[in-house]
C-alpha cells in the first residue's frame, strides 16, 4: 500500500538574483512499512524536504500526496487536522512541554483531537516497549537526553499516524544513545508497522535502513520506490 507519494517537487526561495533552489524535481514513493533515510550535506534540502511532506511548507511547484490526499490543496485548518491525525514528528531537540508529564506529553497529540479518545493500553505498551513506562510521571526536565528522546519517538507513535517524520533525531546524542534510538525506531517500524523517514548525517545509521535518498543541491540523486 502506497502511503506516500512525491511529484516532481520543487522549492524556490527568494527572486532574480536572489533566488535559491532548495529542491529541484524531487520525485520518489514509499509504501507502508518502509523505513527510509534521507541523506546529503548541510543545506541540501533534505529539512526543506521533510517540511514539505509533513505540511509545514508549501512547494512551489509539484505535489505530495500522503495515503492519497494531495496536501497542498487543503485548507490552512483542514491541513491541521490532517497533519495531526496522519503525521508524526521527531526533531533533533524533542519539542517536548516541560511543564506536562511524560504520559502528557506523549498523549497530547491525541488530546488536541475532539474526535479521538486516548487508547491507554496502547500508550502502556509504547512507553513499555520503548523502556520508560516507569518515568510516565516525570517530567522532562528529570530525564536524560536519551529518554526525552524516546519520548519524543512514543509520542510520534500514540495518534498511529501513517508517516512518521524524524528530523536528525540522533543529532543531539552520544553514540551509545544512538545505537539504542535507532534501535528503538527500527522496533517500531517492525512490530507497529510504521512508516518513517529520516534525515540523518550519519551514514552508518542510513545503512541500516530499508532505502537511502541522497540530496545535493536539492536534487535526488540515488532514491528507492
Amino acid at each position: 500500500m502506497e502511503i506516500l507519494k512525491v511529484e516532481d517537487i520543487k522549492k524556490y526561495y527568494g527572486k532574480k538574483e536572489n533566488l535559491v533552489k532548495a529542491l529541484e524535481g524531487v520525485s520518489f514513493c514509499m509504501e507502508k512499512g518502509s523505513f527510509v533515510a534521507v541523506t546529503g550535506q548541510s543545506g541540501s534540502g533534505k529539512s526543506t524536504l521533510l517540511n514539505l511532506i509533513g505540511g509545514l511548507d508549501v512547494p512551489t511547484d509539484g505535489k505530495i500526496f500522503v495515503q492519497g490526499q494531495d496536501i497542498a490543496k487543503l485548507k490552512r485548518k483542514e491541513q491541521t487536522v490532517f497533519r495531526r491525525r496522519n503525521i508524526g514528528f521527531i526533531f533533533q531537540n524533542y519539542s517536548l512541554m516541560p511543564e506536562l508529564s511524560v504520559y502528557d506529553n506523549v498523549v497530547l497529540p491525541i488530546t488536541m483531537d475532539f474526535r479521538k479518545k486516548v487508547d491507554h493500553g496502547y500508550i502502556k505498551e509504547i512507553l513499555e516497549t520503548l523502556g520508560i513506562w516507569d518515568k510516565r510521571k516525570k517530567t522532562p526536565n528529570e530525564l536524560s537526553g536519551g529518554q526525552q528522546q524516546r519520548v519524543a519517538i512514543a509520542r510520534a507513535l500514540a495518534n498511529r499516524p501513517a508517516l512518521i517524520l524524524a528530523d536528525e533525531p540522533t543529532g543531539n546524542l552520544d553514540s551509545r544513545t544512538t545505537i539504542d534510538v535507532m534501535g528503538l525506531l527500527k522496533k517500531s517500524n517492525r512490530e507497529f508497522g510504521q512508516t518513517i523517514i529520516m534525515v540523518t548525517h550519519n551514514e552508518e545509521l542510513a545503512q541500516s535502513c530499508d532505502a537511502i535518498l541522497h540530496i545535493k543541491d536539492g536534487i535526488l540523486k540515488k532514491g528507492a520506490d
